[in-house]
């Protein structure tokens, strides 16, 4: 039997009840007994005509008002003061019952009434002020006359009074029948099958029940489930594929059903909580696309997402733990890196710190080494995007974890009742102060008047809003890093540099026209500070300012037969300012700032791209032309318009194998070593950039539970305008000293470790040669890039995963240098394309990553590469053992195209965790350390000549390898809920 409970329709708590906070719906009936004149009585009565002492007394009925101090009843009496109001309570329920007859067909509903409660407590009278149905109704009209109440008084007099009361009627629930018919008992026991640390639900879990064993339950998709047990306890096994049983004691009464939520430790724990997402359908021809564990448990990362991009194929390195590519031999600032479409000017911290990014907002990182889609523009190298985790509605979601490194916080909070979802995450590093305190602690007594100063952090915040059937996102996130030394006495001085960049992106996706429009603005700051100040002095400050903002629009549609479309525009304006600030002592103590700045350039970039694909079903052809037009424009004249078309075709031969091509032109302003503010804009003038990407390959999957591919690339570097001068022989290298005759006579005595004497190599070879500076300020040159990358790759599942990249490459660049005879003396020019500077021929990685069956996971990595050109550019220059004209041993250059290069290296990293589920959180403990064999990577050679310790020459020539072994061990504990 269902019934509906009544209650007081307003809501004022008084004895457990409820009654209106504002003007209760309560009138005041009063007995007219003798009282004096203007009393409460009076204004009750009602006027007397002729004959009122035998007609009695007229009874009015008055509102009963609550105010901030209490109940009021009908006006103020003429004291100002007002009579004392006691409400009434409800003594006995009495509840309606739900028609039978509505039982087929439920209609639920409430119906509000009108009581007349008497003096005794009674109801006197019901009145229908609001129905629902008429069987509803009839039924609460019914009931109400059951109700009893305690009586309203007024000064300890009881009266009648009305109130307004409600009875809310709930539709039964149907009755479950049996398959023969018969009613199945009531729900007992409902609840959830979740796995431990991670909260998620577990679909298809199974539970058998000690007093049902034949009649085991499942959860559904939400992992939910509901049982009929009997009365009494009960036995309850939970098994779920990839998860440890469970059992759970229940003790079921009657009349009661439990709810519960029952938690299953998994076999695995996984502390990088992940969504499983469908595979993207390959178009490209070269993609490498990781996620999950792939991007965070791989040794010698840190746990960092794109620390990974260092171990894939066409990847070199410009040092060891330095995690700015060379990817297919181009300059670090020609790859791209992007955050879910937003360009992202530097990527780690301090070169050999973390990305910028937190961790957990990095769902997967695609990696194109060569021909990136039409969407990627304004670069001649490859690409790195990394896409941004899917918002998470269901519950909060949480991380927390600090190591000897830096420490992160990653909180996401969605408001379901508004479709808002929240994230925010941020990082702050120690370690740096570590560094700078072991170095200032290690500093010679009387050198701590300066410190050593190596700080950065980041920060990012999300919000995202269904608005509709669209999403508006709003993303925030920056970076600073700040290096140098800084005064801490008046004998100190501060030299310090800063690179610091903010961005805020706001997009908005929406349904149109039978696909997805998306409209975004995002405006940003980089900025490259220079200060030299000293504590007495003052000093200089520059601050290099770029102010963007970039407006996108971009759309994509499927047209039918395996047919569709992608487009996009976005115009950037690009400001850039430079802020020359000059501090002067203005006495006892102070300083005057005196500020200028100075606009450098403004630059506009404009593109529009649009890409096709066509794959129809049943056909093993793909084919994705596209077109992609830049117009890069820069006030003062100068302005570059370039067409850049684009194909990639994937023909699949077998449900195993597949042949892949693509061709593309691309085009790049002038880049740095890195990117920086200014210089893709100011240096304009000097031309654009143009490369033609040219790469084909083959792709097998499941060759013995293994992904192969192997790709090959030929990269005309049609034109390159890189503003540091590796095309070029150095004017003024560097050279050992050079012994000189010593001289009895000189006071100053033999020269040694306390007197060298240098002399340049024109010194000897005649007159010294004039400089060609024609040429000064032009980088333009050309060059060529090619080379065969080999992937070999366990995906993910099962206990573990890895993979094995091989490159064979080679970068080179026209350069024109000097050729010498065996006198080291210049006898001619030359030119010919030599290998870059970041060239190196061989790179090989092998990553292997086992989770054994304790939650315990061991990794590895091995890593090999030759060594770079030793060419004078970023390194020493490769000298011979020769002669003087006096016969004497002397160290004597060879020509640029013969130098040697640095030797090989190899790396092993190490990676061991241990991870713990708990019901609502889980824990991991890791160490990670990167070159586990403290290997020492090769930079340069330091060329000398020897002496006795009397400071004679000796006639030796030495030479001395120059490196330094980087080795990171990290401890850290990360936190999931």
């Amino acid at each position: 039997m269902t019934v509906a409970r009544g209650r007081w329709s307003r809501p004022l708590e008084v004895l457990g009840l409820v009654l209106c906070l504002g003007a209760l719906t309560a009138r005041a009936q009063l007995p007219t007994p003798t009282t004096p004149p203007g009393s409460l009585q009076e204004q009750l009565q009602g006027p007397r005509g002729r004959g009122a002492a035998d007609a009695g007394t007229v009874e009015r009925e008055l509102d009963v008002q609550r105010g901030d101090a209490g109940f009021q009843v009908g006006a103020p009496e003429a004291d100002g003061g007002s009579p004392r109001f006691e409400p009434p309570t409800l003594v006995t329920d009495s509840p309606a019952r739900y028609p039978e007859a509505l039982a087929a067909q439920p209609v639920p509903g409430t119906v509000r009434l009108e009581l007349l409660v008497d003096a005794e407590g009674e109801v006197a009278e019901v009145k229908l002020q609001q129905g629902t149905h008429p069987l509803l109704d009839e039924a609460a009209l019914h009931a109400a006359t059951g109700l009893r109440f305690t009586p309203a008084r007024v000064d300890g007099v009881a009266v009648p009074v009305r109130l307004a009361f409600e009875y809310h009627f709930q539709a039964p629930a149907p009755v479950e029948v049996s398959e023969s018919g018969a009613p199945l008992a009531p729900v007992t026991l409902r609840g959830r099958v979740r796995t431990k640390g991670n909260r998620a639900p577990i679909v298809g879990a199974i539970l058998v029940f000690d007093s049902a064993e034949g009649a085991p339950g499942e959860t559904d998709g939400d992992g939910r489930f509901e049982a009929r047990l009997g009365t009494g306890s009960h036995t309850v096994r939970v098994t779920a594929p990839g998860h440890k049983p469970g059992f759970f004691r229940e003790l079921v009464r009657a009349g009661e059903a439990l709810e519960v939520v029952y938690g299953l430790e998994p076999l695995v724990v996984n502390p990088y909580e992940t969504v499983i997402r469908g595979d993207r359908e390959r178009t490209e021809v070269s993609r490498v696309t990781l996620h999950e564990n792939e991007l965070r448990e791989i040794p010698g990362t840190q746990g960092d997402p794109f620390r990974v991009v260092m171990l894939l194929p066409g990847v070199g390195s410009m040092l060891s733990g330095v995690s700015y590519p060379v990817v297919r031999g181009s300059q670090p600032a020609a790859t791209g890196y992007f955050l879910d479409g937003i360009r992202v000017p530097i990527l780690f911290h301090l070169f050999l710190g973390p990305a910028v990014i937190h961790p957990d907002f990095i769902d997967t990182i695609d990696f194109y080494p060569g021909n990136p889609p039409t969407a990627y523009g304004r670069l001649t190298g490859g690409a790195v995007e990394g896409r941004l985790t899917r918002p998470r509605d269901d519950r909060v979601h949480g991380s927390a974890y600090a190591d000897f490194i830096n420490a992160g916080l990653f909180i996401e909070y969605p408001f379901q009742s508004t479709g808002t979802n929240v994230s925010v995450a941020g990082r702050l590093s120690y370690t740096p102060w570590l560094i700078a305190l072991a170095a200032n602690a290690l500093s010679p007594p009387g050198a701590d008047s300066s410190k050593l100063v190596l700080d950065f952090f980041d920060y990012q915040a999300r919000v995202e809003q269904t608005v509709g059937p669209g999403r508006l996102r709003l993303f925030a996130f920056g970076s600073s890093d700040t290096f140098g030394t800084q005064a801490v006495t008046n004998a100190g001085t501060t030299a310090l540099q800063s690179v610091l960049f903010h961005r805020v992106d706001l997009r908005y996706r929406h349904p149109v026209a039978g696909g997805e429009l998306e409209g975004g603005v995002t405006a940003g700051l980089d900025r490259f500070a220079l200060s030299s100040l000293d504590p007495r002095e003052g000093g200089n400050l520059i601050d290099v300012d770029q102010r963007n903002v970039t407006a996108r629009l971009g759309y994509s549609r499927s047209l039918g037969r395996g047919l569709s479309f992608t487009s996009g525009l976005d115009v950037e304006s690009k400001r850039a300012i430079i802020a020359l600030t000059e501090r002067t002592p203005s006495g006892r103590g102070a300083f005057q700032d005196v500020r200028v700045e100075l606009p450098v350039a403004l630059a506009t970039f404009s593109g529009l791209w649009g890409e096709a694909t066509w794959h129809e079903e049943g056909s093993p052809w793909t084919v994705v032309p596209g077109l992609r037009l830049d117009n890069y424009h820069l006030s003062g004249g100068v302005n570059a318009f370039v067409a850049e078309p684009r194909v990639s075709v994937r023909r699949q031969m077998s449900e195993a194998l597949t042949l892949k091509g693509g061709v593309g032109l691309y085009h790049q302003p002038p880049t740095t070593l890195i990117s920086l503010p200014i210089v893709d804009i100011a240096a304009l003038g000097q031309g654009l950039q143009r490369a033609l990407q040219i790469s084909a390959g083959v792709e097998y999957r499941d060759l013995g539970g293994f992904d192969v591919s192997l790709d090959g690339y030929v990269n005309p570097l049609l034109r390159t305008v890189e503003l540091t001068p590796f095309g070029q022989e150095d004017s003024a290298p560097s050279f050992p000293d050079v012994p000189v005759p010593v001289d009895p006579t000189d006071p100053r005595g033999p020269p040694g470790p306390t007197r060298l004497v240098r002399r340049s190599l024109q010194e000897e070879g005649g007159p010294p040669q004039t400089p060609d500076l024609s040429d000064l300020g032009n980088f333009r040159s050309r060059g060529l890039s090619y080379g065969l990358e080999l992937l070999i790759r366990k995906p993910l599942g099962g206990n573990w995963f890895g993979w094995l990249s091989y490159s064979l490459q080679r970068s080179t660049r026209l350069t024109r240098f000097t050729r010498y005879n065996t006198n080291d003396e210049p006898v001619g020019e030359a030119q010919a394309y030599l290998p870059y500077v970041f060239d190196q021929t061989h790179v090989a990685n092998l990553v292997l990553n086992y989770k054994f069956a304790n939650n315990i996971t061991l990794g590895g990595v091995l890593h090999f590469n030759t060594g770079r050109p030793e060419s004078g550019h970023l390194t020493s220059r490769t000298l011979v053992e020769g002669t003087d004209r006096d016969g004497l041993p002397r160290w004597r250059r060879v020509d640029l195209d013969q130098v040697d290069r640095l030797p090989a290296f190899f790396r092993f990293d190490v990676r061991l965790a241990k991870a713990w589920a708990y019901e609502t959180f889980s824990l991991e403990l890791y160490l990670d350390m990167l070159n586990v064999t403290i290997n020492r990577e090769t930079v340069s050679f330091d060329y000398a000549y020897g002496y006795t310790p009397s400071g004679v020459p000796t006639g030796q020539l030495t030479k001395t390898a120059v490196g330094l072994p980087i080795a990171l061990p990290i401890l850290g504990l990360k936190g999931r809920y």
